[in-house]
């Protein structure tokens, strides 16, 4: 479709989709990175560029690896959708069999994709310009299920009602569609279904017309010689020059309609799957859990941290030492503090489905994982993390990868949740778009988020944009927080500064810009202690949830770390977690500043202490600073201007 018209249509089709209820998710490649929704300025980058390429499954490795920018044919749009949990795809019309492909195996890829890959595909039927017999022959051998949507079971050709074909199922609407894909999926078959939606009666165009002209194209692409996957492009261009604009038109018009139905359909989808993983849950009739009072958005992983018996590692050959399996992930990470702090955090995550995440998610079971989503042709992310006798990080490797399937639409399936908390705790392993939209969300709803930066070259996602004016709270090491101000364009010390008092001063520094719209920095300081910043209150820092944004005096307020020796440190990987997640605790719990900072520098002991990021140990009462047996020095009070 030319530009501007590819534009328009675009925006309209995900208007659409949004005016039934749906959540739009365009796809496409730009600079070798596969989208899966796509913002207004990236539609509109890929519309007008020239040099855009069609991009089938076939191509896709070429493009990525060579950074270039396209658009995606049906087939590769289904493997991008099914990677990113969607199960419903809607596109103008499938490819075929090409007209005399009995001879030239010119089959398209659209085909084998259905044969292998469980999404549904709703679509205005089969590209009137195909074989539409040996179409549909071709899409039974590979077990694709084809239904046509409407009252009659005529197969529609594209601009055409009726083919002279019928499909072999029949649904009426979108309840019998959602039923179908659901029974699909739930059976695990393993290929798609086709519904087939006729344009309207009143919209479609003179078929007699477009059918002269799809021949004459035909024609004139045999006589050019235009093979392969330039023949679709070529001849709608001829039949709508042919016709004046009046298939363009239908085209159009049967993408809006799909669109429509499309979005009702998925919608119908989502209410059957929830009535179906309800009663799949319960035996009897349970009242529903209440909404939580803080979900944790962010990473889950399978840890193994290999700890050497030397001050320093050789590398380049084995070392003695130790090496332990646990399961981490700082959004794991917190939920699990926060659950075996008496609270019930709904954790939203991705996994494969894989022996990994069968184990990560059985040591969770006293965790909410109903957010988790399990994608079966992913790993469940794994962290090696090789430590010296001391304790400190020599090297860390991590897969990652499944992190970037917590998009915007998987988690805008708990808007609700979202939208009923407290507080929203979210990690730097999630995707800046999904960061972006929920900080959106609350920050209009005034809801309080955590943004735990995870490491310094992820603390930077929130400051990309007007996102991190949205947060109220973050918990950054000294590294993370200069990423925060230099991702600002603020300036920041070429290196970090050794002794205490230099690193208090630079961290005040670093903070006060920030100050601006977050509420209050956790600074962790290591072995130096953590540093609260904020609104100064009573002679202290106001932790608790603010209300509303307000002019406020600033100070800061630093704890020493308690002392945890060498030989006593089995693991590093959780301790900034333990901290964070009991100072949540702390913080639900309205305690006053001291005692939440306290609890977490409790916790964080007892993560350093295990060989579990988060110490199966950690109690309410373990951390109760009333009941703990410990010296606590006064923490120092430091003025902010």
């Amino acid at each position: 479709m030319p530009y501007p018209h590819n534009l328009s249509t675009a925006k309209q089709v995900e208007a659409i989709v949004r005016a039934e209820g749906a959540t739009p998710a365009t796809v496409g490649v730009i600079e070798g990175k596969v989208h899966v929704g796509l913002s207004s300025q990236e539609l509109e980058r890929l519309a007008v560029c020239k040099s855009s390429l069609k991009v089938s499954h076939r191509d896709l490795p070429y493009v990525t690896g060579k950074g270039l920018t396209g658009g995606t044919t049906v087939s590769a749009t289904m493997m991008a959708a099914h990677r990113a949990g969607i199960h419903v795809f809607v596109t103008g019309g499938i490819g075929g069999v090409h007209r005399g492909g009995e001879n030239s195996l010119d089959i398209s890829a659209d085909l084998t994709e259905l044969g292998r890959t469980p999404i549904a595909v709703v679509s205005a039927g089969v590209k009137s310009i195909l074989d539409i017999g040996r179409t549909l022959e071709f899409l039974e051998t590979q077990g694709v299920c084809v239904a046509t949507y409407g009252p009659s079971r005529s197969f529609p050709a594209f601009f055409s009602p009726q083919s002279g074909f019928t499909s072999p199922c029949q649904v009426g609407n979108p309840e019998e569609a959602a039923a179908l894909i659901a029974c699909a999926l739930s059976l695990d078959v393993q290929s798609g279904v086709l519904l087939a939606v006729p344009i309207p009666e009143e919209q479609a165009a003179a078929g007699q017309l477009i059918e002269a002209a799809i021949q004459a194209a035909l024609s004139e692409a045999s006589a050019k010689g235009i093979t392969g996957r330039d023949v679709t492009p070529f001849i709608l261009q001829m039949v709508n020059e042919l016709t004046e604009g009046k298939s363009l038109l239908a085209n159009i018009a049967l993408i809006h309609n799909n669109a429509k139905v499309g979005g009702q359909i998925a919608c119908a989808l989502s209410k059957q799957m929830t009535a179906r993983r309800s009663r799949g849950n319960t035996h009897q009739r349970r009242k529903p859990p209440p909404d939580p009072e803080i979900v944790v958005i962010g990473g889950i992983n399978v840890d193994f941290i290999a700890k050497g018996k030397t001050k320093e590692l050789l590398f380049g050959r084995t070392n003695a030492g130790s090496v332990c399996q646990s399961f981490g992930g700082v959004g794991r990470n917190i939920a699990d503090s926060l659950s075996r702090l008496g609270r019930s955090p709904l954790f939203i995550s991705a996994t494969g489905a894989d022996s990994h995440s069968q184990a990560v998610l059985k040591y969770c079971k006293h965790m909410d994982t109903s957010g988790v989503l399990r994608i079966a042709e992913q790993n469940t992310a794994t962290y090696c993390a090789v430590i010296n006798e001391s304790g400190e990080l020599s090297l860390g490797l991590g897969d990652m990868e499944v992190h970037q399937q917590i998009t915007e639409q998987y988690v805008s399936q708990f808007e609700k949740q979202l939208l009923s908390a407290t507080l929203v705790c979210l990690d730097g392993n999630i995707p800046v778009p999904t960061i972006d939209y929920v900080c959106s969300i609350t920050g209009r709803h005034n809801i309080n988020v955590w943004y735990e930066p995870t490491d310094s070259d992820k603390a930077s996602k929130p400051f990309l944009s007007d996102a991190w004016k949205s947060l109220s709270y973050s918990s950054p090491n000294m590294a993370e927080l200069c990423t925060m101000n230099k991702t600002l364009g603020f300036p920041t010390p070429d290196v970090l500064p050794n002794s205490l008092e230099e690193m208090l001063s630079v961290a005040v520094a670093l903070s006060r810009p920030l100050l601006e719209h977050v509420h209050c920095l956790v600074v962790t300081l290591g072995a130096g202690g953590v540093l609260v910043c904020g609104e100064r209150d009573a002679g202290s820092v106001n932790l608790q949830p603010r209300k509303q944004k307000r002019k406020r005096q600033l100070c800061a307020v630093h704890y020493p770390a308690l002392t945890v020796t060498a030989e006593e440190t089995m693991n590093v990987s959780g301790a900034g977690d333990s901290l964070a997640g009991a100072l949540m605790a702390g913080i639900l719990q309205q305690r006053d500043t001291d005692s939440c900072v306290r609890m977490g520098l409790l916790a964080a002991r007892l993560s350093l202490a295990s060989s579990h990021p988060i110490s199966p140990t950690l109690t309410s009462d373990s951390v109760d600073p009333n009941k703990a047996p410990q010296y606590w020095p006064k923490p120092r009070f430091i003025g902010i201007n």
